[in-house]
């Protein structure tokens, strides 16, 4: 199953990428959330390989989630793996300038299932899947004002 939304923000793509790709600022974000956070790599600059066993709390069960970075292409593209019990996980972001002071980020999330539960319950997901794509760019929509107002 696929998300896609854009967002389009008042922040130059540099300061957007720049935010977006803040890894410290998004471990915090997840720790004020109720996540619990690992760094699994050893790195210390941004760029491929970095990597994170995050553990969070989803429908009364805890889950665990190791995300990695797979692509780093300042200032344009960021991309994620995951994987978790039940599925493998695709996340990329995209920057693109629409003017010198505007951006927009086009953020997707392919989720794939890793057996037959998984299976069953994406299939279950996708009877509700306009409801899901408006609260996944409600959610990516809140975290870019988010990010705009801490830039400015």
């Amino acid at each position: 199953m696929k998300f896609s939304t854009r967002q389009d923000t008042d922040l130059p793509a540099d300061a957007l990428f720049a935010a977006v790709s803040d890894f410290p600022r998004m471990e915090r974000i997840l720790l004020r959330r109720g996540a619990s956070l690992r760094r699994l790599d050893g790195q210390v600059e941004p760029g491929p390989g970095l990597a994170w066993q995050i553990g969070f709390d989803w429908r009364g069960k805890a889950r665990e989630l190791q995300l990695k970075v797979t692509s780093w292409q300042p200032p344009e593209r960021l991309g994620f793996s995951g994987m978790s019990e039940l599925f493998n996980i695709v996340l990329t972001a995209t920057v693109v300038a629409l003017s010198p002071g505007k951006s927009r980020l086009i953020f997707e999330a392919e989720v794939q299932p890793r057996g037959m539960k998984a299976r069953l319950m994406l299939q279950t997901a996708r009877l509700g899947k306009t409801q899901l794509d408006q609260k996944f760019a409600l959610a990516v929509g809140d975290f870019i004002q988010k990010l705009a107002a801490d830039a400015a």
